[in-house]
């Protein structure tokens, strides 16, 4: 990414963290609307606000996978950055892996046994 990439990304960024916390934002789950079930993302915007406003135990138990898939895209982008070479191999396996992990998540947080994976009610 260019250097002024990276700035309108933070800009974007500030002014979507300005809204959620001025409650004038709130994306609703489409899935969720027409099946009921919960998608991998339920609850990402409230695990945003949430981690905005300082409270993690909210913002991790409304989105548990923010917490996962975030910081190894994050490891990722980092090595790829480091190394200088295209690990295109590697970066292929950690996105099958990526995308099994976020399947099982939303398939796993719809099973009554594991009721803990769901978002936290409003």
């Amino acid at each position: 990414m260019k250097k002024r990439d990276y700035i309108i990304f933070i800009i974007v960024l500030i002014v979507m963290a300005i809204l959620v916390l001025s409650e004038r934002i709130a994306i609703p789950c489409i899935f969720h609307k027409i099946t009921g079930l919960y998608c991998p993302g339920c609850g990402i915007t409230r695990a945003i606000k949430s981690l905005i406003k300082g409270d993690i135990y909210s913002s991790f138990r409304n989105n548990m996978l923010l917490y996962i898939v975030v910081p190894l895209i994050f490891v990722l982008q980092v090595v790829n950055k480091v190394s200088n070479i295209k690990i295109k191999r590697i970066n292929n396996v950690i996105f099958v892996f990526l995308l099994i992990f976020t399947i099982g998540y939303g398939i796993l947080r719809n099973i009554p046994a594991f009721s803990y994976l769901a978002p936290l009610d409003v």
